[in-house]
């Protein structure tokens, strides 16, 4: 009797020293976004562009900027089309400092946004042999995405950063047997997880963050 009253006794000894610490542990901090788009606004989001043909551009500005907004609030976002449509609006052909104050000018921007998704290896997991000049094939791929911030009425680059994974991706479409065309008819599902990847790696300075003090 003596010794299971001493270990209900120890036993509830341990769980109340327990419990107090578990108490007494500070929660986490939220820590806000490095950078506050609202000081930034209007922004100028020219889309994505990218070294293979298809829907992959498209896709990664819409996730970036969802991604980027996602802990800001209202943020005004204008688009600016492709980069070729951007430029032939000021009658420029060169993403330079002189293009992007024209551009800032024209849009009424006060930020403009631009970014490249570079796939730089297609390796399909099925053989290709010269039978097959055409057809929809699942592949490993390396790609890149670098996403950069201008200040309108300067020219002047305010920010940068890169994201780098591999990922294998469905639905990529093989034409004359050598190119690969990412046009899936719901890339969502095919190269989503791709770039979710690469947004995540480049998005995170527009986000809150959580640490314990």
């Amino acid at each position: 009797m003596h010794k299971l009253l001493i270990g209900s006794l120890s036993l509830g000894l341990t769980i109340g020293v327990w419990g107090c610490t578990a108490t007494h542990r500070p929660p986490p901090v939220m820590v806000p976004p490095q950078i506050d788009l609202k000081q930034r606004e209007t922004i100028g989001m020219i889309q994505f562009a990218t070294t293979s043909k298809g829907q992959l551009g498209p896709l990664a500005t819409r996730r970036f900027t969802e991604e980027a907004r996602r802990d800001q609030g209202l943020v005004r976002v204008v688009d600016l089309g492709s980069r070729d449509e951007a430029l032939r609006s000021v009658g420029r052909d060169r993403l330079d400092a002189e293009a992007l104050i024209a551009i800032g000018r024209k849009a009424g921007v006060k930020t403009i946004v631009s970014g490249e998704l570079t796939v730089s290896k297609v390796r399909p997991d099925v053989s290709i042999d010269s039978l097959l000049r055409s057809g929809s094939v699942t592949a490993q791929v390396d790609a890149t995405l670098d996403v950069q911030m201008y200040e309108a009425e300067s020219g002047a680059a305010l920010w940068n950063r890169s994201g780098r994974t591999t990922q294998s991706v469905g639905q990529v479409q093989l034409l004359g047997g050598k190119q690969f065309v990412f046009g899936a008819s719901n890339p969502d599902e095919a190269y989503g997880g791709l770039v979710d990847d690469l947004v995540a790696q480049v998005s995170r300075p527009f986000q809150v963050s959580w640490v314990r003090p």
